[in-house]
């Protein structure tokens, strides 16, 4: 049987076209839906003062098992370091907030990750909506529709977005199968650990600290371990001016 050359390419384009767009928008709908609940509200706290005394005595605990965990390279160089979760000094943190707090605060260093804002701005400049948020207040990725504008990092007011300048492969020590790796080109960030949300595990960080000085819950629960601990204590918000409203609360 003879087929029209015209024909067999426009049915081979659609084809690719599907085998292209299912896979994602599978992935899509799957992480749109997983443990996600409208009387839900994800958040974290982080305890500055005890996490910074941990951070001088060498605890990198956290930061390690993240990035081994979501396969996020290393020794890049600091011009194109990819980074989900680190420790940066409190003036960079709350640069607002510089010779306001004493001099103990000020010269510490505190953590830094995505806030994962009620309020967005990343998700309202990506153009193809790679970057979007849950129904339970979390901002993911979909890595396979990130062009590599950076709007979105042009967006974000807490540099918490990386871009991957080359094959980040190579960077990996030791890949963990469990988690895609990126490709060059891509845009990348921490994701709360919505993999682990999804089966009813909190973010590893929060649960590889041996400290006891994260604290995660549902902020739309009072009786839930982050409510209780933002309520008995003062707490900060990085850039809250902004009104991007941070879901990553500072203890002090």
């Amino acid at each position: 049987m003879r087929i029209n050359r015209r024909k067999f390419l426009k049915a081979g384009g659609a084809a690719t076209l599907v085998m292209g767009v299912l896979p994602v928008a599978q992935a899509l709908a799957e992480k749109r839906q997983s443990g996600e609940a409208a009387d839900v509200k994800w958040g974290l706290a982080v305890d500055l003062r005890a996490c910074w005394e941990h951070q001088q005595a060498g605890c990198r605990e956290c930061m390690d098992a993240c990035h081994y965990e979501h396969n996020v390279p290393v020794g890049q160089g600091s011009k194109e370091e990819i980074k989900w979760i680190w420790s940066a000094p409190f003036k960079e943190v709350f640069p607002e907030l510089e010779g306001v707090w004493e001099e103990d605060l000020a010269n510490s260093a505190a953590l830094a990750l995505c806030n994962h804002c009620d309020n967005p701005p990343c998700v309202r400049v990506c153009p193809t909506k790679a970057t979007f948020q849950t129904k339970t207040g979390i901002t993911v990725m979909d890595y396979h529709r990130c062009i590599g504008c950076r709007y979105c990092m042009a967006g974000c007011p807490y540099g918490a977005r990386s871009f991957n300048f080359r094959d980040p492969r190579p960077f990996i020590d030791k890949a963990n199968p469990s988690y895609p790796t990126r490709e060059k080109g891509v845009v990348e960030k921490c994701n709360l650990c919505a993999e682990r949300l999804a089966d009813g595990l909190k973010p590893l960080c929060v649960d590889v600290c041996p400290h006891g000085v994260l604290y995660f819950g549902n902020l739309k629960d009072p009786q839930s371990e982050i409510s209780r601990v933002l309520k008995d204590r003062f707490s900060l918000q990085r850039k809250a001016e902004l009104g991007t409203r941070p879901k990553v609360y500072y203890l002090l």
